[in-house]
């Protein structure tokens, strides 16, 4: 404990009060828990879990990662080899919602030990075991990350990998660095690198603070940064070799340049700025009850960055270079690339770092108006006793009532419609769910319907009335007012999920049955 600290302040550097590993431990326990808090029913299943437990299925025996059949080059390999040997321990599962659950534990169990990492490095860089308790909480109980490593991701797995990336790197900035400097930067460097491969963009939020943090001051020695940087792209450059010596460069090319012109915008095919989605400013809006602690903590992280990089040590300089990079990311996301809500995590992580960093400073922070400091203490409770508070009150909510509507849906489609049938439907994710076991289709005509004799439609209404379907509202409508209800479930993440049943129209004269 540092002997310039008042009393009125120094319980926050009470270490020992409570053994490193019971701090880290509870942090994984607790976030585990709230997760497996009513698993299976909490988040209905999206779209991109079902491609990534196809995906993560694949690659169970070695190989490839593979889609529909073809090598998959969108991402990199990383969580889906991760996936497959979870799938390889556990079983395969041939339904797609057990599948996905299955997968489920695996981002559960991740998330977990990033809490756990989360916790260390806190307590690395300010000593204080309070504020480590404070942010594995917070960790645990955020909306915005609950909903995101609650679900099949793989953002998830990423960002552990550049948590533990930075957790090995902080000492070397130091004055004096650890013995061993350059072996720490090289594990700590392919640790980024880990990040990487599992995708892409991590490089911005690894690589790009490296390459700043030699321009900032960093310690006696520069080539540090520099070296951890060089050994973050050991892990892609070997991934690019054994595909191109598999034959697949080009093939591997063709996808990443087209991944390159979606980040950067030139192609908006998905995301908020993609033609015909509902604008940020609206999503925003209509999910402040659902992520108002979110958004507390996203607010304040601007002004929390500020002090650290100016008057902070070497160690908060390089926090604070990780928070810019993501927020620059981010910044461009929203005004010109490809913006989809997965990307928030990466600056939301950081910005529960820097807010607990700057938040022990403060609290230690002696200054001349002695009103001023007490003042900014109790605004710094006031803040984490709000946002905590409307944490739990989201999971409390978002708990008490199921959200499993598509697990519901193919469950009662088993029971009462015949494998096989064709089924016109009106998402995209609802392809996903019953593919496998129905002919889906976009039939939306009569004479359509007639030749593939469809007579049930399925509808995830929210996606259809914020223009997330191939049909409009008011085509969805005319054909479903056509119809009986033979199945409705209200949830939060798809609003109403129906099937509808439909009288199959007559084919038109010599057009054949089809």
């Amino acid at each position: 404990m540092s002997r310039a600290l008042p009393m009125s302040v120094a319980w926050l550097r009470r270490q020992h009060a409570v053994p490193l590993w019971a701090v880290a431990g509870s942090a994984a326990v607790l976030t585990g828990l709230v997760r497996l808090v009513g698993f299976g029913q909490s988040a209905d299943v999206f779209g991109d879990e079902i491609y990534y437990w196809h995906i993560g299925s694949s690659v169970d025996s070695g190989g490839f990662p593979r889609y529909r059949g073809g090598p998959f080059f969108l991402h990199p390999p990383g969580f889906f080899y991760l996936a497959g040997t979870w799938e390889r321990l556990l079983g395969s599962h041939a339904d797609v919602i057990s599948g996905v659950y299955q997968m489920r534990l695996l981002n559960a169990l991740l998330a977990s030990v990033t809490a756990m990492v989360l916790v260390l490095l806190i307590i690395r860089v300010t000593r204080s075991t309070p504020a480590a308790v404070v942010v594995g909480i917070v960790y645990a109980l955020d909306p915005f990350v609950l909903r995101l490593t609650e679900r099949v991701l793989i953002e998830t797995s990423m960002m552990l990998w550049v948590l533990l990336g930075y957790l090995v790197l902080l000492p070397l900035a130091a004055k004096d660095p650890p013995r061993r400097a350059n072996r720490r930067a090289a594990v700590g460097g392919l640790l980024f690198g880990l990040a990487i491969l599992t995708k892409d963009v991590a490089a911005l939020i690894t690589v790009l603070p490296l390459l700043a943090s030699v321009v900032f001051p960093w310690s006696s020695r520069r080539s540090l940064p520099l070296l951890a940087a060089g050994f973050a792209t050991v892990p892609y450059a070997v991934y690019v070799a054994v595909v191109a010596a598999g034959g697949h460069f080009e093939e591997m090319w063709a996808v990443k340049t087209h991944g390159v012109r979606r980040l950067l915008g030139l192609a908006q095919e998905t995301g908020f700025n993609a033609e015909g989605a509902p604008p940020l400013s609206q999503r925003v809006v209509e999910e402040l009850t659902q992520f108002g602690s979110t958004y507390v903590l996203l607010v304040l992280g601007p002004l929390a960055v500020v002090p650290l990089l100016r008057r902070g040590g070497r160690s908060q300089r390089l926090l604070g270079l990780w928070y810019l990079s993501a927020g620059v990311a981010l910044a461009y996301a929203v005004v010109e690339g490809t913006l989809e809500e997965q990307a928030l995590y990466m600056l939301l992580v950081p910005t529960i770092v820097i807010l607990a960093v700057a938040a022990v400073h403060l609290w230690e922070r002696r200054t001349g108006h002695r009103r001023r400091t007490p003042v900014l203490r109790v605004w710094t409770v006031f803040v984490l006793v709000v946002t905590l508070g409307l944490s739990a009150f989201t999971y409390a909510g978002g708990r008490s009532e199921p959200d499993d509507g598509y697990a519901r849906l193919r469950q009662y489609m088993a029971e009462h419609v015949p494998a096989g049938s064709p089924v016109t439907s009106a998402s995209g994710s609802t392809d996903l769910i019953l593919e496998d076991r129905y002919r889906v289709g976009r039939w939306r005509t009569p004479q359509e319907r007639a030749l593939a004799k469809a007579a049930y439609v399925v509808v995830p209404w929210r996606l259809v009335e914020q223009g997330y379907s191939p049909f409009t509202l008011g085509q969805t409508k005319a054909l479903t007012q056509q119809g009986e209800l033979l199945f409705s479930f209200q949830g939060r993440t798809y609003g109403t999920v129906a099937v509808y049943r439909l009288p199959v129209p007559q084919t038109a004269q010599g057009a054949g049955g089809g």
